[in-house]
């Protein structure tokens, strides 16, 4: 069973998955988009190459720690909570990496959308449950308020993956590991790319995500201490957030824009609030990517295509294709090997220099 499972992910992903023996722990390393080689990821080879080494760091959890009993993925029921409707393109990529790598495992996998609802989350997770799932993960609203539906989990001895937010229950107790993104080295590196694109001298308007999730805490954090550390003739002048959100990322540029008009610069949380961004900039008489740069992180494909227009200066990003990585990491738990709290994948980058070349790769 784990040989099969592993063959198929190393068939079908350029996530890079590297086990060895450092103080007992597993070190996973993922690339950037599934289906592809290094050197023609969704960021471009160059652009792989150069990005930061991923890993894992925490402590490890066996299926003997965690008390769960054994499963064959093969003919497993695994049980998929989504957070977001699916009309989001990360949300659509995500599920569907989901529902791929789970064909291929020979899994049975049921997806429920919480869209955007903490309640109906914890709603959707209980009937899971109810469906007598083997297996759970979820792609959480928050990061906080899912205690009860862990634990019901916990109580039925259904091992939980969270996927590219992070819980903060925990681990190899309430749930098994995290797989995701470094959320802070995404923030650090849109701000060194909005340095690049502005000659280090910006006055920027900072669009941030949801509340409540590790993903806005660490692209903040990330962004605001690296313009801090390293550039100090980049201001910002103005941070509110958009939720994530196209719409509301243009009503608030738009606003921002008014009460402050010398904003030259925007760093979006994601490519929606970036891509309403540079409506509003338009709009306002302003040519995006020229008066006004624009830098986000995730890696839609309509991001991409306007960097490519030149109306936009770069976007960092972030991989929703969990599912290979998903199963295979399974797949060792369930062989005995010890799997580490978090599992960092690898995220590439796409800029004016690659973004015509690997515009076909964005999601």
């Amino acid at each position: 069973m784990t040989s099969t499972v592993s063959r198929t992910f190393l068939q079908t992903t350029a996530v890079r998955v590297c086990a060895a023996a450092a103080a007992g722990a597993l070190l996973l390393s993922g690339c950037t988009n599934e289906g592809t080689s290094k050197e023609s990821s969704g960021s471009g080879g160059e652009a792989a190459q150069a990005a930061d080494s991923a890993g894992s760091s925490g402590p490890t959890c066996t299926m003997e720690d965690y008390g769960a009993e054994k499963v064959e993925i093969d003919g497993a029921k695994v049980g998929f909570s989504q957070s977001e409707p699916d009309s989001a393109s990360f949300r659509a990529a995500e599920t569907q990496s989901l529902k791929d790598a789970a064909a291929d495992a020979g899994a049975d996998l049921v997806v429920t959308n919480a869209n955007n609802e903490l309640p109906k989350q914890i709603s959707d997770i209980e009937n899971l449950l109810s469906q007598d799932i083997d297996i759970l993960v979820i792609a959480p609203v928050n990061s906080d308020g899912l205690d009860s539906a862990l634990s019901a989990a916990k109580e039925k001895k259904v091992p939980v993956v969270t996927i590219d937010r992070k819980v903060t229950n925990d681990s190899c107790d309430d749930y098994l590991t995290f797989i995701g993104s470094d959320f802070v080295k995404q923030g650090e590196r849109a701000a060194d790319a909005l340095a690049n694109a502005t000659d280090s001298k910006a006055k920027v308007a900072v669009l941030l995500g949801p509340s409540g999730n590790n993903v806005t805490d660490g692209r903040q954090k990330g962004f605001k201490d690296k313009v801090k550390a390293d550039y100090p003739d980049i201001e910002i002048v103005a941070e509110q957030t958009a939720n994530a959100s196209r719409s509301e990322g243009q009503e608030v540029t738009a606003q921002l824009l008014q009460s402050n008009p010398d904003i030259d610069a925007v760093y979006a949380f994601n490519d929606e609030e970036g891509l309403g961004a540079m409506a509003a900039i338009q709009e306002a008489g302003k040519e995006p990517g020229s008066d006004v740069k624009i830098v986000s992180i995730d890696g839609t494909k309509n991001a991409v295509e306007a960097i490519v227009a030149g109306n936009y200066n770069a976007v960092i990003e972030s991989n929703p294709r969990f599912g290979p990585l998903v199963f295979d990491t399974l797949s060792k738990f369930y062989g005995g090997e010890e799997i580490p709290e978090d599992i960092i994948i690898k995220d590439g980058e796409y800029t004016p220099d690659n973004a015509e070349e690997q515009v076909g790769q964005a999601f």
